[in-house]
């Protein structure tokens, strides 16, 4: 049924979903009507026959008949209403598309599948009584208002038909048609709801068995429509030979009423028989299912046997049961046999195992196993049941095996000598004769083919559709077994192989599990613990840890406690045999892929040669150059020429204030100012080459060069002065002497090496780049500026940088001008609209000064004074130019200024 659809004017056309709650009551009620009109129509047409009306009875009844029908037939309808209630709210649920509630939709369910034994009950017990009740006062307003004249006869013989005929009738029509009209309303609901009722739900059930249905049958249908008859024929033939007041009596008539007495107990008891006989019949049939069908859900499927021993439909049933627990027992079987296979990780034992099985799954004479081997593009057969060869090779393209690996099809050959891919060779060397083949692929998981299973002439005839299905699901679970064996195999290839790494490796390495007990020893670790092997492997480390080691158990707890390395750096540790040794000892933590502790891992390095050459090169070089030296070995120890980007740090005044702090406090602040200068040097990566007085000259890619070295060397000095500033903060609120320091950088190609007499030896560089950054320090002086760099350096950048570029200087003892910049990059802390006006600003009038336009240069440099009184460079410039507009230079002037003093 559809219904018209009703859009806004005005608005976009969409369609108005429909109601399956609305559409299953529409159906549900026109059944009622329908019956209910049928069933009226009936009894009328029996009332007409039998009833004896007259037209003025007819005329004065007959337009009461569809007053009463509409009232009770509206009441009727409003008891579906109600019924169909918890129907309609789980419909109404899925056709809003929200959310499934398993309350409702259990709900909807349980009075689905209710509701052909409410309909039954609703016409049982409210329908006919209320129709019967209606006739009744339709019968009695008829006399009392119309004096119609109805005789109780009439009125009785009226009411028994509707009771006794026309009631049971439509209370079956309506359980069986509602029953069916409900099925795909359960369905839908069911698979909503996709699992099984709860179990309060299933409580709500009532359930209706078969035999029920056939007694009712009996009685509605059979006995009391027979009863009704009976009574019927003798008032009939009483009213017709006594015509007049209706009574029983006469002996002539007491034949006839034993006769129908007879005739009614006869078939009443015949109809209850049949009943009772169908009904043991069916569910006797429906028991041994349902006995068979618990016996498959507890998994004896050899005891879920059922005998066809009837002709009807539950031989067709029994007979498909049967096919169904065969193949279950079928599948059974194969997971029973794959199981078994799974634990078998020897691949030679576990192909051996696979053909045996197969060819008995298949009630086969022989199988073969095909293994390829993909470096030769072979199928490889390592065992074959029954036949002495132990190896077959074949290309895998080639024979009904090769077809099968090449196509990836299960072929099923009925007779294979006419088969032209077939090769006899075999059957000829073995004097076996093959009659009939099926093979199957075998495909990985990854969907890889990684061989072919074949088995050979099936005993009880040729290999059917089943067969094929079998082996195509056995090949699948040979598949993980095979992958598994392989998968054990490069396991126990790489545990090999790791442990033959693990014993060429010179460190000490024994391995925990999460109880702390040994695992695996190499030999250094071994000959560190000073016990044989067997003594160590299987035992708690705590038991072999001696006295005086016992440190290696806080470093393990460390590590067992927080999940982290435990790192003891020149510890030492006491042999057996008392002797010690220097080591570094990593404890770390043994993870799982998941994640979780599974143990720990103890390595020891003997570092006590290396400690020796340490402490000898100590008195040459600083530790952070031996360590550099000791790690790239000899190749590192000899002088070389390369880049190197020099530091050099001086404190402005630090002469004068010596003089008026005590040595003490001279001291004092010099090696907290050591510290914190020296600490950003090595942030950096630089390292320290010396200490001259109270400068520090720094080194940045010596003795290994790295191409942000000069990135590095202008970070470390923007650095120094950023920590300059704190430095001081802490000087003043201690009431000591604040310092100000000059930095001077410089990149260039320098001798790198160990320098001095045989007995005492420095390692330090030389060079030209070495002299430029000592004077660009010496030169802030000059400029009033705390960084200066060289354009070699500048050059050498990597990264941008804030840099103004100060001058084209000739330093003292160069003729070659350099061009000097002042990095300002340490002030980038401060109001940056100023820096940037004071940069733009000086960038002007230095262009101006080059280009001899001496007012413009002025009036730049004036400018830049007004924002920065205290600016160095705009000084020095701001008097140049004056000197220069009142006695330029001469036409040959290149802009270079010489320093004459270092």
């Amino acid at each position: 049924m559809h219904f018209p659809t009703i859009r806004p004017a005005g608005r976009a056309k969409s369609p108005v979903p429909r109601r399956s709650s609305r559409a299953l009551f529409l159906r549900v009620s026109w059944l009622y009507l329908l019956a209910s009109t049928i069933a009226a129509a009936v009894t009328l047409m029996l009332v007409i026959v039998g009833g004896e009306f007259t037209l003025r009875q007819w005329l004065i009844w007959g337009p009461m008949i569809p007053v009463g029908m509409s009232l009770y037939t509206t009441l009727d309808i409003l008891f579906i209403h109600y019924q169909l209630r918890p129907i309609s709210r789980a419909l109404d649920l899925l056709d809003d598309f929200g959310l499934p509630n398993r309350d409702i939709l259990g709900d909807g369910i349980v009075q689905a599948l209710n509701l052909p034994l409410l309909a039954f009950l609703r016409v049982t017990l409210f329908h006919g009584p209320m129709a019967m009740t209606l006739l009744v006062v339709a019968f009695m307003l008829s006399n009392l208002v119309f004096d119609a004249g109805f005789q109780y006869w009439q009125m009785g013989a009226f009411c028994a038909t509707v009771i006794f005929f026309a009631s049971p009738t439509h209370a079956i029509f309506e359980y069986f048609s509602v029953g069916r009209e409900i099925e795909p309303v359960i369905r839908r609901l069911s698979q909503r709801l996709g699992e099984q009722l709860p179990p309060e739900k299933e409580a709500k059930l009532i359930s209706i068995r078969l035999r029920e249905k056939l007694l009712y049958l009996a009685i509605g249908v059979a006995s009391l429509p027979l009863i009704f008859f009976a009574f019927s024929v003798v008032f009939k033939v009483q009213r017709i030979i006594s015509p007049g007041d209706f009574s029983f009596g006469g002996e002539n008539m007491t034949p006839l009423y034993v006769w129908i007495g007879a005739v009614i107990t006869v078939c009443i008891a015949g109809a209850f028989a049949m009943g009772l006989l169908t009904a043991q019949d069916v569910s006797r049939s429906a028991k041994r299912m349902l006995e068979a069908m618990e016996k498959v859900e507890s998994g004896k499927l050899d005891e879920a046997h059922l005998d066809v021993i009837s002709t009807d439909e539950y031989a067709e049933l029994f007979r498909g049961f049967s096919l169904m627990v065969d193949s279950l027992r079928d599948e059974q079987r194969i997971l029973s046999i794959s199981s078994d296979l799974s634990g078998e990780l020897k691949l030679e034992v576990l192909i051996e195992r696979i053909m045996e099985v197969t060819a008995e799954l298949l009630n086969a004479e022989r199988s073969t196993l095909f293994v390829h081997d993909p470096k030769r593009d072979e199928l490889v057969s390592v065992y074959a049941a029954g036949i002495e060869t132990r190896e077959i090779r074949i290309p895998s393209n080639q024979g009904i095996a090769g077809a099968v690996f090449t196509s990836g099809v299960v072929e099923n050959i009925a007779d294979p000598y006419a088969d032209t891919r077939f090769s006899q060779q075999v059957d000829k060397s073995t004097g076996f004769v093959t009659r009939s083949i099926l093979a199957a692929p075998i495909i990985n998981k990854s969907g890889g083919r990684i061989g072919v299973a074949q088995v050979l002439n099936k005993r009880d005839g040729g290999f059917t559709q089943k067969d094929e299905a079998r082996l195509r699901a056995f090949a699948a679970q040979v598949a993980v077994s095979l992958e598994n064996a392989r998968l054990f195999e490069d396991v126990l290839n790489i545990k090999n192989y790791n442990e033959s790494i693990l014993q060429s490796i010179s460190n000490g390495i024994v391995s925990l599990d999460s109880d702390n007990v040994v695992v695996t020893a190499n030999d250094p670790a071994v000959a560190t613990i000073g016990l044989p092997v067997e003594q160590i492997i299987g035992r708690k480390f705590d038991d072999i840890v001696t006295r005086p080691n016992r440190w290696i158990m806080q470093n393990l707890r460390e590590t067992i406690a927080t999940g982290q390395n435990s790192i003891a750096v020149d510890a030492e540790l006491t042999r057996r045999d008392g002797t010690t040794s220097t080591v570094n000892l990593t404890a770390a933590p043994l993870i799982d892929g998941a994640g979780q502790r599974i143990g720990s891992l103890i390595v020891v390095e003997d570092i006590t040669e290396e400690k020796r050459v340490r402490s000898t090169m100590a008195r040459y070089m600083s530790a952070e150059v031996a360590d550099e030296l000791l790690a790239a070995g000899d190749a590192g120890l000899s002088g070389k020429d390369q880049t190197v980007s020099i530091m050099f740090s001086d404190v402005r005044g630090f002469t004068k204030m010596a003089e008026t702090m005590g040595a003490r406090e001279t001291v004092s602040v010099l090696n907290s100012y050591f510290t914190d200068m020296v600490d950003v040097i090595f942030e950096h990566g630089g390292i320290l080459d010396k200490y001259i007085g109270d400068a520090i000259m720094a080194l940045f890619g010596a003795p290994f060069p790295k191409p942000e070295d000069p990135d590095n060397a202008l970070a470390a000095a923007n650095d120094m002065l950023r920590t300059l500033k704190s430095f001081n903060a802490r000087q003043s609120a201690a009431g000591l002497t604040e310092l100000d320091i000059g930095i001077g950088l410089s990149t260039g190609n320098v001798i790198v090496g160990n320098i001095g007499s045989v007995k005492r030896m420095e390692y330090t560089v030389i060079g030209d780049a070495v002299n430029l950054a000592s004077r660009l320090e010496s030169a802030n002086k000059f400029y009033g500026t705390r960084i200066l760099l060289s354009d070699f350096t500048v050059a050498s950048l990597k990264a941008p940088a804030l840099l103004r570029e100060i001058d084209l200087l000739r330093v003292k003892g160069k003729d070659r001008p350099v061009a000097v910049f002042e990095a300002v990059g340490w002030r980038a802390g401060e109001n940056y609209a100023q820096l940037a006006a004071i940069l733009e600003l000086h960038d002007e009038g230095l262009h101006a000064y080059t280009a001899r336009d001496w007012c413009k240069a002025e009036a730049a440099f004036g400018r830049l004074l007004a924002i920065d009184p205290a600016d160095g460079p705009a000084k020095i410039y701001r008097d140049r130019v004056r000197q220069y507009s009142k006695s330029p230079p001469p036409e040959d002037w290149d802009g270079v200024w010489t320093m004459t003093d270092k």
